[in-house]
């Protein structure tokens, strides 16, 4: 598993090997900023809880795509999905499945602008082992072999890292070829070895909350650092994937 650090100003990311920067912490940027590999995460979560929904069009996030798609190694752009916890459903008066319909409605109208060239990551959403399966479902064919794809609405889960694998489990017994990403997953979930097997990526700004509350600077990149030594260099228990994907076969 690769872990990708979570910034918070992009002038820090020439520090870190990998790093995820939402596109709101970019959108007003003039100039271009030194960074190795990143991803640019679409921000959905804080303009779903502003907005109830995505205030314009999908053709602006693309533009933003395309405009940082040089700026150093972008390996993927995170579509703008709809989350699926029980205060995201409040926010919009809709169900899991209909937030599942509008991810992939979203990620359909991105992807049909001209992103140059960078990989749009599309986002598996539900809550249930089972939402998650059936949104996999739905995308079909659009997740092709081997695709990098990220699992959402799992970071409010951490405190209970078997709720987590649970999940991850059956999207991968389903489809064993996919690389997953998770967001937002903090160190009590990656101490599971059965968690990092699952996942191809993940990424994390905890640092930042843990700082703060610590009595610390929340935005000092050396916090990012320390925080990714953790993560990179932390025991974990002994995963029994093996095993699983054995008995599930």
């Amino acid at each position: 598993m690769r872990f990708f650090v979570g910034i918070h100003q992009p002038c820090d990311a020439r520090h870190v090997d990998a790093a995820f920067i939402s596109v709101h912490r970019i959108v007003r940027r003039v100039g271009p900023f030194a960074v190795g590999d990143w991803i640019m995460d679409s921000g959905a979560f804080s303009t779903i809880l502003k907005h109830g929904g995505y205030p314009e069009g999908p053709e602006a996030y693309a533009a933003q795509i395309k405009r940082w798609s040089t700026n150093g190694r972008l390996l993927a752009a995170v579509t703008q999905d709809f989350m699926c916890e029980d205060h995201m459903l409040a926010i919009t008066g809709m169900t899991i499945e209909q937030h599942q319909r509008l991810t992939i409605e979203r990620y359909d109208a991105i992807r049909a602008c001209d992103l140059g060239g960078v990989y749009l990551m599309p986002v598996l959403q539900g809550y249930a082992p089972a939402d998650y399966v059936r949104h996999l479902a739905m995308y079909g064919d659009r997740i092709g072999p081997g695709a990098w794809v990220g699992v959402g609405s799992v970071c409010k889960r951490n405190g209970d890292p078997a709720a987590i694998e649970e999940v991850l489990f059956a999207i991968k017994t389903a489809r064993p070829d996919i690389r997953l990403h998770g967001f937002g997953i903090k160190t009590t979930a990656l101490r599971s070895g059965l968690v990092r097997d699952l996942l191809h990526t993940a990424d994390s700004m905890a640092w930042s909350y843990a700082a703060r509350i610590e009595g610390r600077d929340g935005n000092s990149v050396l916090e990012a650092l320390a925080f990714t030594k953790r993560i990179e260099t932390m025991q974990t228990q002994q995963s029994l994937l093996p095993l699983m994907m054995g008995a599930a076969a």
